[in-house]
């Protein structure tokens, strides 16, 4: 069976996995699928979990919150923030929810200062207008 090579960037590690015989992704036009000696092929991830077979017919599934995909020469690279691996459906949907929630926790987080930090500013410019009024 014809396989290729996946390699996987994030900002602390990288992980080659060999003997990838498909990969199902998904970007901004839907779900795609690559196998051994497919065409040069680029594309944007979208935030979601992606599997890979291996030669020995095992799934393995991915969870990544986005990513650039370069399809080239018999080798898939993906670059990302961060990445996920697992064996286990169940386990990473679990893992990518968990990821997930964080991130929103961090998003409400950071707006809530930027909103008291644009008003502390509000403040302090209305104050100073007016005393040099």
């Amino acid at each position: 069976m014809n396989t290729f090579s996946l390699q996987l960037y994030d900002a602390t590690q990288q992980q080659r996995i060999d003997n990838v015989t498909s990969f199902v992704g998904e970007d901004d036009s839907g779900s795609f699928g690559l196998q051994a000696h497919h065409a040069r092929f680029m594309t944007t991830l979208v935030f979601g979990l992606f599997r890979y077979r291996l030669q020995t017919e095992e799934w393995q599934y991915m969870a990544l919150p986005g990513g650039v995909l370069y399809f080239n020469k018999n080798e898939l690279s993906i670059s990302t923030q961060h990445f996920l691996i697992d064996n286990d459906f169940e386990r990473i949907s679990a893992q990518l929810q968990q990821q997930l929630l964080a991130e929103e926790e961090t998003l409400i987080a950071t707006r809530s200062s930027l909103q008291k930090m644009e008003q502390s500013m509000l403040t302090r410019l209305w104050k100073l207008q007016r005393n040099n009024s």
